[in-house]
């Protein structure tokens, strides 16, 4: 199926709210309406108690002419401009984009309490945060850490030594305001320490105990990459149905892949993982200063076929400073960004396949639920006996 005739999620469904503590849906109700109004939001959603098949469950969507005002074509893009926020300023606006993007959310977002759904919102909110504070040096071959924090083994990672802070340790790893120095990683291991530092943080407040066990872990073995992603994370939409191309919330990771498939080979450039910050933005953690919008990644990306080239070795490179100065002379001439953009900001192809898909991905990730009785992570060597795997 080509990706012109793929289905799209049309449907607006929101947040749902399965409670199952002993509020009760009424409370739900109230709790999560009193919430809304709080963030001055309570004239832009509709909050119900519904039924079906059974199950009760509180929902909160967007009313229809919201919709069409703030999220056309749940372009989440734009919410920042059209309500005046400044979400990287004020912590209420940040809060304010997360949930507008949330009730727009084409496929439900569904939590088991009210607590939980805070928790999402909050570690969001960590995420942007975080994110924000990032800046690292780019290396897919080499990695570096803290020595005073870190102990590397290389069946184990990097492990954190013990008696060690695991957030004063990621901290110090990635946010060089606190380090005043640049440590290497690639892209996709520091959206691994960043959500991992903006867990921590929501479980020093909400499950401690659960945090403490995320700390033993770190102190015995790292948890990375594809196992990272099953611990921590929850994928949501698909190449069958995939979300809309400009529908984004604060807080979630996704992958612009490389759809040019000679520079995709060179380690590192197969394509960017990054965090969605708000206001139209995405994090650049080599030049934290410099976000991407989805203009400026579309061309970043589209000159790496520009910049490739195979060194003695045998390896394809990738220059970045002839990225950066392709990116430059581009950005000046508005009908080459609007060609380039006609291409790029399709959806991608499937793994293996380099046709005529963009860079856009079909899903997004966020982070699994943290709270005590309702969590969904399970630390492989390090997990409490309330939280052992029958548990959860």
């Amino acid at each position: 199926m080509s990706m012109a005739n793929r289905p799209a999620l049309q449907a607006m469904s929101g947040v749902r709210i399965h409670d199952a503590t002993e509020r009760g849906a009424s409370a739900t109700k109230a709790l999560l309406s009193d919430r809304l109004a709080s963030l001055g939001l309570d004239g832009y959603a509709a909050v119900q108690e519904r039924e079906e098949g059974g199950d009760v469950f509180v929902s909160a969507a967007l009313l229809p002419g919201a919709f069409q005002a703030l999220a056309p074509g749940f372009d989440t893009t734009g919410l920042c401009a059209a309500l005046d926020l400044a979400p990287a300023d004020r912590d209420q606006d940040l809060e304010r984009e997360i949930a507008l993007a949330l009730l727009v959310s084409p496929l439900p977002f569904s939590y088991p309490s009210f607590d939980e759904f805070i928790s999402a919102v909050r570690v969001r909110g960590n995420i942007v945060r975080n994110a924000r504070r990032t800046a690292l040096a780019f290396d897919t071959e080499h990695a570096e850490r803290p020595e005073e924090f870190w102990n590397y083994h290389p069946d184990r990672g990097f492990t954190l030594k013990p008696g060690r802070s695991l957030i004063e340790a990621l901290q110090k790893t990635t946010q060089p305001d606190r380090s005043n120095r640049l440590y290497s990683f690639s892209c996709y291991r520091a959206t691994e320490y960043v959500i991992l530092l903006s867990v921590a943080q929501e479980l020093e407040s909400c499950n401690p105990a659960l945090l403490s066990a995320l700390q033993r872990q770190w102190e015995t073995r790292a948890i990375m990459s594809g196992q990272f992603h099953e611990v921590f994370l929850r994928e949501y939409g698909s190449m069958q149905a995939p979300l809309p191309p400009r529908y984004y919330v604060p807080g979630d990771r996704l992958w612009f892949r490389n759809p040019d498939e000679f520079s995709s080979n060179a380690e590192g450039y197969e394509g960017s993982w990054v965090f969605y910050l708000g206001g139209g933005l995405f994090t650049n953690f080599w030049k934290r200063d410099q976000p991407f919008t989805l203009a400026t990644k579309g061309v970043e990306l589209y000159h790496w076929r520009d910049a490739t080239y195979r060194h003695a070795d045998g390896r394809l490179l990738v220059d970045d400073d002839v990225v950066d100065e392709r990116v430059a002379q581009t950005l000046k001439d508005p009908e080459k960004v609007e060609f380039i953009l006609e291409r790029m900001l399709r959806l991608r192809d499937p793994g293996g396949v380099y046709a005529e898909g963009g860079c856009i991905d079909a899903t997004r990730e966020c982070v699994r639920m943290l709270r005590p009785g309702t969590s969904e992570l399970s630390f492989p060597d390090c997990m409490p006996q309330q939280y052992s795997m029958a548990a959860v």
